[in-house]
């Protein structure tokens, strides 16, 4: 890479990172208002049936062609299944237990996993400002999930959430390996998320065939709204952004986004649902956030 270049890229990181923040810090609001009458995993199925069919025509906007080896269709099917499946359906059935806020808090640590695993599979060297950036962001985790988890509603199964959580944790860290495999990083972004989209889309239904019966739909607007969000913006938008981090900046780095949206989701919490902010949640979003700091400013050397 030029000297000329190098600052582009940067830039092109440091805005998809913004961007990839800022709109998966409000989707848990919306995802919040998906788990009422509907079924949770109709909604899921609704979401990136959508989204898959957003992905394809913006494929069809940049010319590129939709057809995949067999190894990037199997390559598609396997991230499908562990992000757009296993992934969301545990999110969204956390979230009957949980409250938004404590799951968002839960999904900063994808980090770990995510450099654990990328440890072990793609030979990544994890750097010491990682590892700093990384306790003092895990602190300031900690006191955000004391505070959210004081806060959790009484009549909620909170271990089961947690349980629930961290099984989705490691769903997402599965799929975010796969990116950064040499497979991964030479299939075309936008033809291989259109395909794994609607993959797990079409398992989405029917497993909610199979466990929850025929389709359910609520005419809500705020619902229909939600849906169209959650597909357009929430993924078709940020999910390339996010795996070209993940190609850029290694599985690990890229996870930090995770740190800075709960912080976000709070915000709008304060903002749209009368959040309460206390001295222990203060404290640990400025740790948080002063982790993440830490962490991107470790260069990867060698």
């Amino acid at each position: 890479m030029t000297e000329a270049q190098e600052p582009a890229s940067r830039g092109k990181v440091i805005f998809a990172f913004l961007v990839v923040t800022a709109i998966w810090g409000s989707t848990w609001l919306v995802i919040k208002d998906q788990v009422g009458s509907v079924p949770p995993t109709w909604s899921i199925t609704y979401r990136f049936a959508l989204a898959g069919a957003g992905m394809l025509a913006l494929a069809l906007l940049r010319r590129d062609s939709l057809r995949l080896s067999r190894q990037g269709m199997g390559l598609a099917l396997l991230v499908g299944l562990s992000q757009f499946v296993c992934n969301f359906q545990f999110v969204y059935q956390a979230e009957i237990h949980l409250t938004s806020g404590l799951v968002a808090v839960c999904y900063a640590l994808l980090m770990l996993p995510n450099a654990v695993l990328a440890r072990i599979f793609l030979g990544q060297r994890v750097t010491p400002g990682f590892i700093a950036g990384s306790l003092v962001a895990i602190a300031g985790i900690a006191l955000l999930m004391v505070h959210e988890y004081r806060s959790a509603p009484p009549e909620g199964r909170v271990a089961l959430g947690v349980l629930m959580t961290c099984a989705g944790i490691l769903s997402a860290s599965t799929a975010n390996i796969l990116q950064g495999t040499s497979l991964g990083r030479a299939q075309p972004m936008v033809p291989m998320l259109a395909w794994a989209m609607l993959l797990g889309a079409a398992i989405d239904a029917c497993w909610s065939l199979a466990t929850v019966g025929a389709p359910v739909m609520e005419t809500r607007w705020e619902y229909l709204a939600g849906i169209a969000y959650l597909a357009i913006a929430g993924s078709v938008v940020t999910f390339p952004l996010y795996f070209m981090l993940i190609r850029e900046l290694g599985p690990g780095r890229a996870a930090y986004n995770g740190v800075a949206v709960p912080v976000v989701a709070m915000g709008l919490s304060t903002l749209f649902e009368g959040y309460r902010w206390t001295g222990l949640a203060v404290g640990g979003a400025v740790l948080a956030l002063a982790g993440l700091v830490i962490a991107l400013a470790a260069r990867k050397r060698g």
